[in-house]
């Protein structure tokens, strides 16, 4: 190629290394892609880090009695572990905060969100591992 052997490995030298560069680069890219974490997550991952409490049935302080049971979405796999073991306590709060409440304070969707919420604050209060999202009424009847 070139009358000088210098020059020669230099530039055999500088293909490799930019080779080595590009290569690198294309890895670490690919590698990383890792998905936005403030993106909305979608409906499997939403179920796949939910817990389906059962059924429950109280008395109201206005005298009245709610039927009710709810999803609760947690942000993580050890969290969904730590929930599904702490269930006797998630029906514990649940059963205290509806039977402190009137069926006007829980009635539309004011009141149910306003619920939701406070059950929320309340399970994030409990967790050690990870946090509750979101609390979602899956059945509900007051009578």
């Amino acid at each position: 190629m070139f009358k000088n052997k210098l020059v020669n490995i230099m530039l055999i030298i500088l293909v490799a290394l930019t080779l080595v560069g590009v290569l690198t680069f294309v890895l670490v890219t690919y590698f990383t892609n890792q998905p936005d974490p403030n993106a909305e997550p979608t409906i499997d991952q939403i179920i796949e880090q939910s817990f389906q409490t059962e059924e429950i049935t109280t008395n109201l302080m206005s005298n009245d009695f709610v039927q009710a049971s709810f999803l609760i979405q947690v942000d993580s796999k050890a969290a969904l572990k730590e929930i599904q073991k702490r269930d006797f306590q998630i029906n514990n709060i649940l059963l205290r905060a509806l039977s402190g409440k009137k069926a006007t304070e829980l009635a539309g969707s004011d009141g149910i969100e306003t619920f939701e919420s406070d059950i929320r604050d309340q399970l994030n209060e409990l967790m050690q591992e990870g946090s509750v999202i979101q609390v979602y009424t899956t059945s509900w009847v007051i009578q």
